[in-house]
């Protein structure tokens, strides 16, 4: 199946990212080249290699590449694009400055709006999640080294009923109206747990049924969720406009995510 050759495809180049990263993560001399983007936002040398190294990847399947750190066509120029790669070569750059190991490298396949495939990798943890729209999400973990075969890795399946009603939230952008719909839900729920996370690695906690809901009341970008939207929806998780309950949808003329809520 042709899914399958490009989630290989894609975990490859996840994979080979990762090792770009932590080798200037771990370098004590390196000062990690922090400049600061037009939205004020940092980026790194670490984010330019990982980006050039999945593009070198995935160039080879001839459909289009929409990443972070590439650059960002128009939409007069991107609406024919019925397939695109959506790709955060470093997501969690503010994690990764303050090395708390909290950032992935995020890479979706989006049909037709749609993300139907989607890998996430944890360099610092070496944690691998897969997900495929309609075949299944997997995990798999000590994920490291070239795969030249499909990975052996455990679905992501409910783990143990946990009693206490579960939110994960932005370590980094906690945002008054998160903070407020946290207060709602433990109007509702009673007792809640909070977990802080850092990265697409919240969409991946909700998928495995760690957390029961992550709300995302502040601004992101398509390549920040395409492909933690895929593997939730890979297993069994919706993410949702938080206004219009519908999902979200990728390629749009604006690249902006509107609020949502993974559940």
């Amino acid at each position: 199946m042709i899914n399958s050759k490009f989630l290989n495809l894609a975990i490859n180049a996840a994979l080979e990212a990762g090792r770009e990263i932590m080798r200037i993560y771990l370098d004590p001399q390196q000062d990690f080249g922090i400049e600061k983007k037009t939205d004020n936002s940092p980026v790194t040398l670490a984010d330019k290699a990982a980006h050039n190294c999945i593009i070198r990847h995935l160039a080879q399947t001839g459909i289009p590449i929409l990443s972070e750190e590439g650059a960002h066509l128009s939409y007069e120029e991107r609406k024919a694009w019925h397939k695109v790669w959506v790709v955060d070569p470093l997501d969690g750059t503010k994690e990764f400055i303050k090395k708390n190991g909290e950032f992935t490298v995020n890479i979706a396949l989006v049909e037709d709006g749609s993300p139907t495939l989607g890998v996430i990798y944890l360099p610092a943890t070496e944690v691998l999640y897969t997900g495929i729209v309609g075949e299944g999400a997997w995990k798999q973990e000590n994920a490291s080294g070239p795969l030249s075969s499909a990975p052996c890795s455990l679905p992501l399946v409910p783990l143990l009923e946990h009693s206490t009603f579960t939110i994960v939230a932005s370590r980094s952008h906690m945002s008054p109206e998160t903070e407020e719909y946290i207060s709602q839900m433990r109007l509702k729920f009673g007792d809640i747990r909070l977990v802080s996370g850092g990265s697409s690695l919240k969409l991946c906690l909700v998928a495995e049924g760690t957390a029961d809901v992550y709300p995302r009341l502040a601004p992101t970008m398509e390549w920040d969720t395409a492909a933690g939207d895929a593997i939730a929806r890979a297993a069994g998780k919706m993410v949702v406009n938080a206004k219009t309950g519908q999902p979200l949808t990728y390629n749009k003329p604006d690249l902006h995510n509107p609020w949502f809520i993974v559940q």
